[in-house]
């Protein structure tokens, strides 16, 4: 009997395939989340019973069904990053190389300002100068004080950065791990994401993402503009913590046997 052919195994995607995965990945994220933020969140606000905008759930809910989507779609190819942050914190970790980082964080960057320009030019034919508003509120930028939904100062933007970047990338890090991953790591990266918005949105409007948060500011005004530093150093801070800490805590060389018995 003759042997069955062998099939090839699929070639590995080439780093500009990976590069424009997340490009397009990072704008499918900055688009639904800020496009729900700006069109649909305060849809009918103010007319009671018709009322029918989606809120701070609906945002929430966005964030974590476009990563959801993009990880499936594009994390093949690239990984599925879609965050300077999250590319750093891999990094830190040893689970991507040094030198490829400037290259993803140009391409999020990229995605997430051609989501926000494309926002833009939706925004330019909406009612009652539409576009202005929006651009005078922040373009929901991410910030504190006036820019805070709930007021909140730069002490609380800074902790929830910071804290919240490093919860996020340590389920990233758990649910994509080589050996001790999942295949429904982009559910779990997503429902994470939208925990994180429900619990964070009124203090800063989360950011944990430099992409996004650039994306809005370079629309936002002055005021974005000025407070984007802490929405760039926070999460990659949280990021990089997480990252060597996940390094020096889970995957060293000396590791039990079995984990201990619950």
């Amino acid at each position: 009997m003759s042997e069955s052919p062998t099939t090839a195994p699929p070639a590995a995607p080439s780093t500009g395939a990976a590069l424009v995965a997340e490009a397009f990945g990072t704008l499918l994220l900055v688009s639904a989340t800020i496009g729900t933020a700006l069109f649909a969140s305060g849809f009918g606000a103010g007319t009671d019973a018709s009322n029918k905008g989606v809120g701070f759930l609906g945002i929430a809910l966005a964030v974590g069904l476009a990563v959801v989507v993009g990880t499936y779609a594009f994390g093949p190819l690239s990984g599925g990053h879609f965050n300077p942050a999250v590319t750093l914190g891999l990094a830190a970790a040893g689970r991507f190389p040094w030198k490829g980082v400037a290259a993803y964080i140009a391409a999020q960057v990229v995605g997430g300002l051609v989501a926000t320009t494309l926002l833009v030019l939706v925004s330019l034919s909406g009612p009652n100068d539409f576009l202005t508003k929006a651009e005078t509120a922040g373009f929901a930028s991410n910030g504190w004080g006036t820019l805070s939904p709930a007021g909140f100062g730069i002490g609380g933007a800074i902790i929830v950065e910071t804290l919240f970047t490093l919860l996020f990338l340590a389920v990233f890090l758990g649910v994509t791990h080589p050996t001790r991953g999942t295949r429904f790591a982009g559910l779990a990266i997503g429902l994470t994401l939208t925990l994180i918005h429900l619990a964070t949105i009124p203090v800063d409007f989360t950011s944990v993402n430099p992409a996004r948060s650039i994306a809005t500011a370079v629309y936002g005004g002055t005021t974005a503009l000025g407070q984007l530093w802490v929405f760039i150093v926070f999460p990659i801070l949280g990021a990089m913590v997480a990252g060597f800490a996940y390094k020096a805590l889970f995957d060293g060389t000396k590791q039990a046997a079995a984990p201990p018995a619950l």
